[in-house]
C-alpha cells in the first residue's frame, strides 16, 4: 500500500479511536451504571404497589424520566468536586478530575435541562406526584448530598440515601399517586439499604475517604460497633423488604428477596464477628447481591402477573 493513503488510514482511525474515547468520557460523566439502578428502583416501586397496572408506555415514560434524573444528578456530582474525585484512588480517573473534560456553565444548562425534561415527561404521561418525586430523587443526590452534605457531616449518606427512596415513591406514585403503605414500606426498605452498602465500602475505603476530606461513619467509630450498625440496618432492611410479601407481591418476589436478604445479613454478621478490610468488601458485594435479587423479584413478579406490562 502506498505511504500517503497507509498514512491517511491511520490518521483516519486514530481520529475515530479518540472521538469513540471522549463519548465514552462524556457517558461517564452521568454515571449509567447508578442512573441504571436508580431506575431499575423507581419501576420495582411500581411493581410492589398496589393499583391499575402500567402499559409498556407507563412503564418506559417511568424508566426514562428516573434515568434522565438520575443521570443529571450524576452529572452534577462529577462536575461540582473535580477535587474531591482528584485525591481519592477511587475516583481519581475521572474524566474532570483528570483533565480530559473541563467543567463549565455548559455543563450545568444540559443537567438542568435534563432534569426539567424528566419531570415534565413524568407529569405529562404519568402524573404530577410522580413528577415531584423524580425531581426530589435528583435534587436529593445532586444537590443535598452532594452540594451540602458530602464534606459537612458523616450524616451525607444516611440523608442522600433518600434519592433511593424517591425513586422507589416515582414508581408507586405512577401506578396510585395517594402511595399506599406498600409504597412507603418498599420505600423505607431502600432508605436502610444506602447506609451499610456506603459504610461497608468505606471502611474498606477509610484512607481514601481522609485523604479527600470526605466525613465517613468508619472514621469515627471503632470497627466492632461500626460493623454492628452495619448488621442491625441490613437486618432491618430485609425485614422491610418482606412486609410487601403481606400486601401485593408473588412468590418470586419472597424467594428473591428472602435469598438476597439472607446472603447479605450473613456477610454483616461474618463482618461483626471480624472488621476487616476483606469482610467489609465482602459485605459491600453483598450488599449489591441482596439489592439486585430483590429488585429482580419485584420486577419479575409484576410482569408474570401482568402489573407490569412487558
Amino acid at each position: 500500500m502506498p505511504a500517503e493513503p497507509a498514512a491517511t488510514v491511520l490518521g483516519a482511525a486514530a481520529e475515530s479511536a479518540g472521538r469513540a474515547a471522549r463519548a465514552r468520557q462524556v457517558f461517564s460523566v452521568f454515571k449509567p451504571r447508578i442512573a441504571l439502578e436508580i431506575t431499575l428502583t423507581a419501576v420495582a416501586g411500581a411493581a410492589v404497589t398496589p393499583g391499575p397496572s402500567l402499559s409498556l408506555g407507563e412503564v418506559l415514560a417511568l424508566a426514562l424520566a428516573v434515568f434522565l434524573s438520575a443521570a443529571a444528578a450524576g452529572a452534577y456530582n462529577q462536575v461540582s468536586e473535580p477535587d474531591i474525585d482528584a485525591r481519592m484512588l477511587r475516583t481519581r480517573l475521572r474524566p474532570f478530575a483528570t483533565g480530559q473534560l473541563a467543567p463549565g456553565p455548559l455543563w450545568l444548562v444540559l443537567i438542568a435541562g435534563l432534569t426539567a425534561f424528566s419531570v415534565v415527561l413524568a407529569a405529562t404521561v404519568l402524573n404530577t406526584m410522580a413528577a415531584a418525586q423524580v425531581l426530589l430523587g435528583g435534587l436529593t443526590y445532586g444537590y443535598i448530598y452532594t452540594a451540602w452534605l458530602k464534606r459537612r457531616t458523616w450524616l451525607n449518606i444516611v440523608i442522600g440515601g433518600l434519592a433511593g427512596s424517591f425513586a422507589a415513591l416515582a414508581g408507586s406514585a405512577a401506578v396510585d399517586p395517594q402511595l399506599p403503605a406498600a409504597a412507603w414500606v418498599f420505600a423505607a426498605a431502600l432508605f436502610f439499604w444506602t447506609p451499610p452498602h456506603f459504610w461497608s465500602l468505606a471502611f474498606y475505603n477509610k484512607r481514601d475517604y481522609a485523604r479527600a476530606g470526605i466525613p465517613m461513619l468508619p472514621n469515627f467509630m471503632a470497627d466492632r460497633p461500626l460493623a454492628i450498625v452495619v448488621l442491625v440496618h441490613t437486618v432491618v432492611l430485609v425485614a422491610l423488604t418482606l412486609l410487601p410479601a403481606l400486601l401485593v407481591t408473588g412468590w418470586f418476589y419472597v424467594l428473591c428477596a428472602a435469598t438476597g436478604g439472607a446472603y447479605f445479613i450473613w456477610t454483616s454478621a461474618v463482618f461483626v464477628r471480624n472488621p476487616t478490610r476483606g469482610n467489609a468488601m465482602a459485605t459491600f458485594h453483598g450488599s449489591l447481591w441482596q439489592l439486585g435479587l430483590l429488585l429482580l423479584g419485584a420486577i419479575a413478579s409484576a410482569v408474570l402477573s401482568g402489573h407490569l406490562a412487558a
